[in-house]
């Protein structure tokens, strides 16, 4: 038969004088009584084991200062070139993009659209006339009714 291999167990005197000091001071619910010295002991077992190594610090795919071209912009996560990378960044990464910037630490007002794109795009609405108040036309003025009489002969 093979062993069972199972975190070590904590000193279940220090288990049993600790729950029992907190449970004197706290109104603790029957159900969560369990769920207390499981937690406890867990807690107690996990001091003598190293803490887990902090994740090293991610490298962009590129460097920062050259992430933003005129004609594109490059995803900092996987290298991308495109014109937008709010959509890429939601499918692809999962990341909105206030959460790309902290995550990069990038500034605020950091583009995820290429600049030459927002150009096209701004003028393509001025042409259009997007944006403007729209000026009521005035009907033009009618022509006088005429009235048909009708003649005796």
């Amino acid at each position: 038969m093979g062993e069972q291999v199972s975190a070590p167990a904590a000193d279940l005197y220090r288990v049993v004088r600790i729950v029992g000091s907190y449970v004197r001071h706290h109104q603790v619910e029957p159900g969560q009584l369990t769920r207390l010295i499981v937690e406890v002991d867990r807690a107690l077992a996990d001091l003598g084991q190293a803490a887990p190594p902090a994740p090293a610090p991610q490298q962009p795919a590129v460097p920062i200062r050259q992430s933003v071209r005129s004609e594109y912009v490059v995803c900092l996560e996987c290298g991308l070139r495109s014109r937008m990378l709010r959509q890429h960044l939601q499918v692809q990464h999962g990341l909105g993009v206030d959460k790309y910037r902290a995550r990069w630490n990038l500034p605020s007002d950091h583009p995820v659209t290429a600049p030459a794109y927002s150009q096209r795009r701004s003028e393509l609405a001025k042409k259009l006339g997007l944006g403007r108040q729209r000026v009521p036309v005035e009907p033009p003025p009618t022509p006088p009714s005429r009235r048909w009489r009708r003649r005796i002969p």
